[in-house]
């Protein structure tokens, strides 16, 4: 029987390295529970979860990412308080950021389906979703994970950057939406490694001082609830 209940929990601000200390160890803890069950004969159920969290200013560069991508020194990172690091994602270099919300879902995609792609395509459909409650057309872009605005057009440009890990079909890492983002920081990068296009938030195409974090985080939610066939909870440290 498989296990769709995922917990869900909100960390707020927290840093960089701090949340990808969290996601290595429910990473870990997730794939031992599978490794025991194999070698026992038991089924003891894994544990989902969906983690929500605003980063301060970070840049990532995944493991097949080109540093050249970072148009900055360490002194200028500094002087804009930002950090860097390299990850064990997939995918080039992206930056997180007060006013985004990251998502990590750490789910054992047995309990779902054993397919990569239509894992990644579930949480481009989630975050196209959200947009189309706010009255936004997003949609993907070929060979470019993500959602974006426009495209094949002179004006495309991305609102949310996906970036994750998979190991004994356990996910890690995940998914950037640009809600109140202030998208300077984006010039000091080249997005994703893609020269030539880019990068927007709701506030921005909504027209709009401030869209509440909150809000938008609920509509996520009900998405991937619906798309996962999942059922969210709160997070509970006992399961």
């Amino acid at each position: 029987m498989l296990h769709k209940t995922v917990q869900c929990r909100e960390l707020g601000l927290m840093a960089y390295t701090e949340a990808w200390d969290l996601q290595e160890a429910l990473f870990a803890e997730t794939i031992a529970t599978k490794v025991q069950n194999r070698r026992t004969g038991t089924e003891h159920p894994t544990t989902n979860h969906l983690l929500f969290v605003a980063h301060p200013h970070v840049y990532t560069l995944g493991k097949s990412g080109d540093q050249q991508h970072l148009l900055i020194d360490q002194e200028k990172l500094a002087e804009i308080g930002a950090e860097f690091h390299k990850i064990n994602r997939g995918g080039d270099i992206t930056y997180h950021g007060p006013g985004q919300i990251v998502g990590y879902p750490i789910l054992d995609l047995e309990n779902f389906f054993t397919d990569i792609h239509k894992y990644l395509r579930l949480l481009e459909e989630m975050i196209i979703l959200t947009l189309a409650d706010y009255g936004i057309k997003s949609e993907r872009s070929k060979g470019e994970t993500g959602v974006w605005l426009d495209v094949g057009t002179p004006f495309a440009r991305k609102i949310c950057a996906m970036g994750v890990r998979a190991s004994r079909w356990v996910t890690m890492h995940g998914f950037a939406l640009n809600v109140n983002t202030d998208l300077g920081y984006f010039d000091h990068m080249i997005p994703c490694g893609i020269r030539g296009k880019s990068v927007t938030s709701l506030r921005v195409e909504l027209g709009r001082d401030h869209v509440p974090v909150d809000e938008v985080k609920e509509r996520l939610k009900v998405h991937f609830a619906r798309l996962f066939e999942a059922e969210l909870v709160p997070y509970n440290k006992e399961i």
